[in-house]
């Protein structure tokens, strides 16, 4: 009697063993796939332009030249139109992560800065100027610096770049579903992201 008890209590020492081996196997085989799955879906995102803006605006450069000693002036002047498209984009194929496969957290080390392209188109109007002070090639570059320099300001006047921000939580939305969905956390910056709404107040 004492033998089949003891021939009962090893078998089942071995069942257990085999079935503990085999759980944990498919437990290696499932976070492997689930850790794969992330790191492509992290691959797979790239440039994201998220905004595009357009503005006009109307300026008046001139610019003046002192002759002959400061006692004559020649001066130059223009009427510019700018016309300009504006995008602002995310590389998130720049995103820097880590992957914590232990604890199954997919951390959000950063996120690139947006980046403003402004794309201007100059119209020129009633352009006056003579022989001792003509239009260079400085001058376009200068008006072409002064129009960017505008456009920026009344970018960050406008709701663009806020916009872009809403586009690029969107965005980022997607991994935290893709984590929730496999039994994994997303964290950003430490902070662990438990629902959807965390993501809007994250300063990104």
């Amino acid at each position: 009697m004492r033998k089949i008890s003891f021939g009962v209590i090893i078998t089942l020492i071995i069942l257990f063993t085999f079935k503990y081996c085999g759980d944990k196997k498919n437990d290696e085989v499932v976070l492997k796939e689930n850790t794969a799955l992330i790191q492509q879906e992290l691959k797979n995102v790239g440039k994201l332009i998220v905004t595009e803006g357009h503005f006009s605006q109307v300026f008046d450069y001139k610019n003046s030249k002192a002759l002959f000693g400061n006692l004559m002036s020649s001066e130059k002047k223009a009427l510019v139109i700018a016309n300009a498209d504006v995008t602002i984009s995310y590389d998130l194929s720049k995103i820097k992560y880590e992957l914590d496969n232990t604890n199954k957290i997919l951390k959000l080390i950063s996120i690139p800065e947006p980046e403003i392209k402004i794309h201007p188109e100059l119209e020129f109007y009633d352009l006056q100027q003579d022989f001792f002070n003509p239009f260079e090639s400085d001058d376009y570059n200068k008006i072409n610096e002064t129009v960017k320099n505008s456009l920026n300001k009344k970018i960050e006047a406008s709701n663009l770049k806020s916009n872009a921000k809403n586009r690029l939580i969107s965005e980022l939305s997607k991994f935290y579903i893709l984590t929730n969905s496999l039994g994994w956390t997303l964290q950003y910056n430490e902070t662990p992201i438990s629902k959807l709404e965390e993501l809007q107040i994250l300063k990104l």
